[in-house]
């Protein structure tokens, strides 16, 4: 039995005609917005290409077109426009605390967490979680009578794995979770919760030459000495090298992170969670959605991490001489 399905099959034009009009409001959404544009359009172009390739691989029936229609009608209400807060035109009383935007934030010295003083992990988390605790706590109140805006400026190594943020990561993932606990918790009170997950972006978070030069120092001063044969004193300095080079794979234009922020303070409806910057959004997915050994292929190559331990060097030219 023939399957092929004629262009002329009234369902096909209709799948046709859906597709080109959701293309048509997905434009006008994206143009509307100005803080979301480029969200809201890669994410509405995927979703009407894949949808119209399942509409001519699998579009057997009027129920499919059924289905189709009812996945525009439902991603035109999740693409409705974000807009702002009124203040045009208006007297505006100073009475209280609107917004709260939690960014301060420690690097520390980027190592294989084996290697990292118990230091390092403690002052990461005082920086990156429990200051932004402590500062969240003592304006609540205020936030509270204002029913205003608490952001948290946490990272993309807070939502997914990476390697040599062992202290940075887990000190942003703490950061996150308790994003989203406030958020749930803080809702009764009216107030909106959100939490900015940045890919690489050209800060001063990096540090120096000198810190890095300090920093070293304290890791090798803190190491038992089996630690330090194993890993080898050139691994180790070869760590500067990745510090080095991160700035090539970090974005200069901060605007897509001001623009979240933005949008999180005075949108009406703003977002639990955003990531600006390239592959934030497409790492998580794959952190989420795949087989681990798939996201850690990715991240693998993501970071391009060569460098060997001395004591897998040597055991490697032993198994190749035997």
């Amino acid at each position: 039995m023939d399957t092929y399905i004629s262009t002329a099959d009234p369902s096909v034009l209709l799948c046709l005609g859906m597709t080109a009009a959701f293309g048509i409001i997905t434009f006008y959404k994206a143009k509307k917005n100005q803080v979301e544009k480029r969200c809201i359009s890669a994410r509405g172009l995927l979703l009407l290409f894949l949808l119209e390739i399942l509409c001519f691989v699998m579009l057997k029936s009027y129920i499919v077109l059924i289905l189709f229609s009812m996945a525009c009608l439902i991603c035109y209400i999740y693409l409705s426009v974000q807009t702002m807060l009124p203040v045009d035109n208006k007297a505006v009383l100073i009475t209280g605390l609107w917004g709260v935007v939690n960014n301060a934030g420690i690097l520390g010295f980027p190592a294989d967490g084996e290697l990292l003083p118990m230091s390092v992990y403690k002052q990461c988390m005082d920086v990156n979680f429990f200051g932004h605790v402590e500062v969240t706590k003592m304006f609540l109140p205020l936030l509270r009578k204002s029913k205003g805006r608490l952001i948290n400026i946490s990272s993309m190594a807070g939502g997914i794995p990476m390697t040599r943020f062992a202290a940075y990561g887990a000190s942003k993932a703490a950061l996150s979770m308790f994003s989203g606990v406030m958020r749930q918790e803080l809702a009764k009170w009216g107030i909106k919760v959100a939490a900015v997950h940045p890919a690489g972006f050209k800060t001063c978070i990096q540090g120096t030459s000198e810190l890095w030069a300090k920093q070293e120092k304290h890791l090798l001063e803190n190491l038992t000495p089996d630690v330090k044969k194993d890993y080898g004193e050139d691994y180790i300095e070869a760590l500067k090298n990745f510090l080095l080079h991160m700035p090539i794979h970090c974005e200069p234009d901060l605007s897509p992170v001001l623009y979240d922020v933005l949008h999180a303070l005075l949108a009406k409806s703003p977002h639990g969670l955003y990531t600006p910057g390239k592959s934030a959004y497409l790492a998580l997915c794959i952190f989420c959605y795949f087989p681990p050994w798939l996201y850690d292929f990715y991240i693998g190559k993501m970071q391009s991490d060569k460098s060997v331990p001395r004591a897998l060097r040597a055991s490697e030219a032993k198994n190749k001489n035997t």
